[in-house]
């Protein structure tokens, strides 16, 4: 719990035991809350968590960023540098062991792309040596933000830059789906990056989980570590629009919670290395990690962090509708009052290289995995 929250009760040293309808005091988020609008902030200060976090860790305005990219990160983000600076200056001081930052943000708006990906920037810049880690949430298609295309694509190139691991979440997705204690094989965050990431800007990683929620079902049975294994690796379970059998897996990490033998673990890594496509050169990618204390209300779980060049898929929607608009100069201008043209040419660039990268590595695995079904059949590349 440390790692997320910290302790404010100066005359103890251990939290003290309530009976959940009580007002949390003792307890503050390592957090920190921007919005260019002040009603998303006031709203969560005002509901059941806002005692969580602290009032001194808030940045806001008025007027909001217009869902516009470079609003957010050539206006804002250099108006409200320093603020920031403090804010984060404070929250790492209180750190004893200060080992990542987590960005969360959306890509579609203004402030969440352009203000979310100057702040990663500000912490390559002011922490080098620190992990920066990114859970970003992709517009749907039919976004009501006519621009998102464009903010996504922009914040994307800065995500290539200044992030060390990324973990996308597509809207889509989660509509389709409606370490902190001591374990046998523990996973550090540094490890992550080590064993997930083998090319620096090839950093996107899917995120998948087994059982998806706990229920009170009593005909719903627990899950058994062979159909927690199975489901993390079927297409309806990722938090993107994507087929993971239908590609190739650079690397895999699979954490595993609960009372489970790590013989079990190892029979299923072993059938899944006949079954998905790992890269030629890293055939035996998987790293796993097991935590012995069960996650509430579950006997067990697993969670995938996977990187698979299936990713290549979201971005190529997003260029599609990006180009949509630019191909036309669509609201282009709203842009360039901040920014120069030459910006939104070196995102789109920069989405073209991720998706030649990947598919080159796709290419390159070719017949040297497991055969291929109709169920995953191969993906055609963009370009």
């Amino acid at each position: 719990m440390s790692s997320f929250f910290r302790n404010v009760d100066s005359e103890s040293a251990d939290l003290p035991f309530a009976n959940g309808q009580t007002a949390i005091k003792s307890l503050k988020a390592r957090a920190i809350l921007v919005d260019m609008e002040q009603g998303p902030v006031a709203e969560t200060m005002a509901g059941p968590l806002g005692e969580l976090f602290d009032q001194q860790q808030l940045l806001t305005d008025v007027s909001g960023s217009g869902n516009n990219w470079a609003h957010g990160h050539c206006l804002y983000g250099p108006q409200y540098k320093d603020r920031l600076e403090d804010k984060l200056h404070r929250a790492a001081e209180l750190c004893d062991s200060l080992q990542s930052f987590f960005v969360l943000h959306s890509m579609g708006g203004g402030t969440g792309s352009g203000m979310g990906t100057y702040i990663l920037g500000l912490l390559e810049d002011q922490y080098p040596d620190v992990y920066r880690f990114a859970s970003v949430v992709f517009p749907s298609e039919d976004d009501d933000v006519v621009t998102s295309p464009y903010n996504s694509m922009l914040a994307l190139r800065e995500l290539t830059e200044h992030a060390d691991c990324v973990l996308p979440i597509e809207n889509e997705a989660l509509m389709d789906l409606s370490m902190r204690f001591e374990g046998t094989l523990n996973v550090d965050l540094n490890e992550i990056t080590t064993n997930l990431v083998p090319f620096p800007k090839l950093h996107f990683l899917l995120s998948s989980m087994s059982p998806m929620f706990a229920t009170s079902d009593p005909r719903q049975q627990p899950r058994r570590i062979n159909q927690m294994f199975a489901e993390v690796f079927q297409r309806d379970h990722q938090l993107i629009r994507a087929n993971p059998r239908a590609s190739v897996y650079l690397a895999c990490g699979l954490l595993m919670r609960g009372d489970v033998e790590v013989s079990d673990i190892n029979a299923n890594i072993q059938r899944l290395q006949s079954e998905v496509r790992m890269i030629h050169w890293n055939q035996e990618g998987f790293k796993v990690g097991v935590c012995s204390v069960a996650p509430v209300g579950q006997k067990s779980s697993l969670l995938c962090l996977s990187n698979n060049c299936c990713i290549r898929e979201t971005f190529e929607r997003l260029h599609t509708r990006f180009h949509k608009l630019y191909s036309r100069k669509a609201h282009v201008h709203h842009y360039t009052e901040f920014m120069d043209i030459g910006i939104m040419d070196e995102a789109r660039e920069n989405a073209r290289y991720l998706i030649g990268e990947y598919a080159k590595l796709e290419d390159s695995s070719e017949g040297m995995g497991p055969p291929l079904t109709r169920r995953t059949c191969r993906l055609q590349p963009l370009f």
